[in-house]
């Protein structure tokens, strides 16, 4: 049982990952390797403190490196090789969740346009 006081909490909620509509966001052009990828999103829930964020994010055909936060993601549609500089190679489809630490240098191929719901802690 919980005695957290949730007063200052917003309230709970649901969305449809596939219906939110999502806002243009920038893509540096220093991180684009081919293609023309377009990035968007829309953060749900940001903490007080911006330490944590849950939302969702979108990105279509390209190849892009990227440097990673701490984050969680399951994918809801799309396609997408996640290749982590001195590690694994990700491949990532409709299901999937995935886990990427702080720090990580990544090259995302995204084959399909990907769209994943994420939680990312600071």
């Amino acid at each position: 049982m919980s005695t957290s006081d949730h007063s200052a909490a917003p309230a709970s909620f649901s969305v449809s990952v596939a219906d939110v509509e999502l806002e243009p966001e920038d893509l540096d052009p220093d991180q684009i390797v081919s293609g023309e990828p377009v990035v968007t999103g829309k953060v749900l829930w940001e903490s007080p403190d911006g330490s944590q964020v849950r939302g969702i994010w979108q990105i279509t055909p390209g190849v892009v490196t990227d440097t990673e936060a701490n984050e969680l993601f399951v994918v809801v549609s799309g396609r997408a090789t996640v290749e982590v500089e001195g590690g694994e190679t990700l491949e990532v489809g409709p299901g999937s969740a995935c886990v990427l630490r702080e720090g990580d240098k990544t090259t995302w191929t995204v084959h399909e346009t990907l769209r994943k719901a994420y939680h990312i802690s600071y």
